[in-house]
């Protein structure tokens, strides 16, 4: 038997194996919601265009609305030999009302409809996901708040730099992430055009108003160029570059809260629910949630590069190799929503542990900086001499395997003979950390106040 959506050409049906390489339904049926909602607006153009009756249109959006119901409630029966989602609710809709169900495609393509249920899909889910950076932003900022002046070593290769506080490195995250929202803002934006009404690669003859589904789509305009509004699928490839940068971001934050929940670390506890157990080992507490995280990211790049590679050769308008786009899509984007899901709830679960953190901010001499600066504020050194008188006195306290703080004023003098004992106030790690001013510094007065601007910006947005 032929296909009766598209066999008329067509003496016998699909082979097994073209069935099974040529349908979609297992996975595109995720598009029913705009399939439907771009049904009706094409149709109710139609009537107001009087190229169907408004009497036919009102059985048909009448008959969507059922299909619609019938989806959400589990009762609709999907079929793999009507290939894709589009096919299995026009099949649906003939069922219920009748020949009029054919004028449905009048002015469409299959090419045009997927390309705008895609494009629906697409925004929706860049929405969702606008919206779950901001949870996470404001997760993080408050954290930034209350943790304002709590020290910890900042790290340059791994290695202690200088004196950091906690919410100065939280807020480092809220900045990563502030831009990742605004690439889905960008994105959203520019992928904004609707492609229904391009048909399937030249337009139409009928009198459409693209405009007008266009608006009651939630497009800002109509595509420009009908060839390009089905071939292009640079929203979908741009949400999932979107999506690798803010996985990256993730997954940098995951490593370190695997890292400070380690014994040798210590810095951070996580509770029960974002940790798991050893099946031997009864005193493990693993924070599997973080290893997780930063796994998606792996998987998420690897549905942008599949989609990269399968578009990178194919002619002008549509080929079948685009129907490829979809599972990438749905598992990229779906993996990124529950990593930002997961991290969300980590970071507000997480309590910072401020003793080993301070204690840990005192280590690998990270106030040497700080002892080089006060040789330039105070005594007037060039810093490349006062970077060379530091590292002297730094040297005198690792082979005596002391803290610099620990350096005697007599065994720094015999470096620098101008150095007093009020080199001794600069070499804790609180006023370390209060000196650092400038804007964009590890100061508490800074991390208050960027926290609690961006607690301002997040709540507006």
């Amino acid at each position: 038997m032929s296909n009766r959506m598209w066999g008329g050409r067509f003496a016998e049906g699909p082979d097994a194996i073209m069935e099974e390489i040529n349908a979609s339904i297992d996975f595109d049926r995720k598009l029913y919601k705009q399939d439907i909602d771009g049904s009706k607006a094409h149709v109710r153009m139609l009537a107001e265009k009087d190229i169907v009756t408004r009497d036919d249109a009102d059985k048909i959006v009448q008959g969507l609305d059922t299909i619609l119901s019938e989806i959400e409630s589990g009762k609709f029966k999907f079929s793999r030999a009507l290939e894709d989602i589009h096919m299995n609710i026009e099949a649906r809709l003939a069922e219920l009302i009748g020949p009029a169900a054919g004028r449905l495609h009048t002015a469409r393509s299959r090419n045009d409809q997927v390309a705008t249920d895609f494009r629906l899909w697409v925004r929706d889910t860049l929405d969702t996901l606008d919206d779950q950076l901001g949870e996470l932003m404001q997760a993080l900022a408050e954290k930034a708040e209350t943790h304002a002046a709590d020290v910890m070593p900042g790290f340059t290769h791994l290695q202690s730099a200088q004196p950091v506080t906690f919410g100065h490195h939280m807020l480092a995250y809220v900045e990563m992430f502030g831009r990742d929202r605004g690439r889905v803002r960008d994105a959203r934006k520019r992928m904004n055009e609707c492609p229904l009404g391009a048909a399937a690669l030249a337009g139409t003859s009928f009198p459409i108003d693209r405009h007008m589904t266009a608006k009651a789509l939630g497009f800002d305009r109509p595509s420009a160029n009908s060839l390009d509004a089905v071939s292009d699928r640079d929203f979908v490839i741009e949400a999932l570059a979107t999506a690798s940068l803010t996985a990256m971001h993730l997954s940098r934050l995951a490593e370190e809260i695997v890292i400070w929940c380690s014994a040798q670390f210590g810095f951070v506890k996580l509770s029960d629910k974002f940790s798991t157990g050893s099946s031997i080992m009864p005193q493990k507490k693993n924070p599997d949630a973080a290893e997780l995280v930063r796994a998606k990211s792996g998987r998420i790049y690897g549905s942008l590069q599949a989609l990269l590679v399968m578009m990178k050769g194919l002619p002008l308008a549509y080929s079948k190799d685009m129907q490829e786009d979809k599972e990438q899509a749905f598992d990229g984007l779906a993996s990124v929503s529950l990593a930002l899901a997961a991290m969300t709830g980590m970071i507000r679960d997480l309590e910072p542990v401020t003793k080993a953190l301070k204690k840990a901010a005192g280590s690998g001499y990270s106030t040497a900086t700080d002892l080089a600066d006060w040789l330039v504020r105070v005594l007037g050194l060039p810093f490349r001499d006062a970077h060379h008188v530091t590292g002297r006195i730094v040297a005198i306290a690792v082979e005596k395997g002391i803290e610099l703080h620990k350096v005697s004023l007599e065994e720094m003098q015999a470096v620098e003979p101008k150095i007093t004992n009020e080199i001794f106030q600069v070499l804790s790690v609180d006023k370390s950390v209060r000196s650092r001013t400038s804007y964009g510094g590890t100061s508490p007065v800074n991390v208050r106040k960027q926290a609690r601007r961006w607690l301002k910006e997040l709540a507006k947005a």
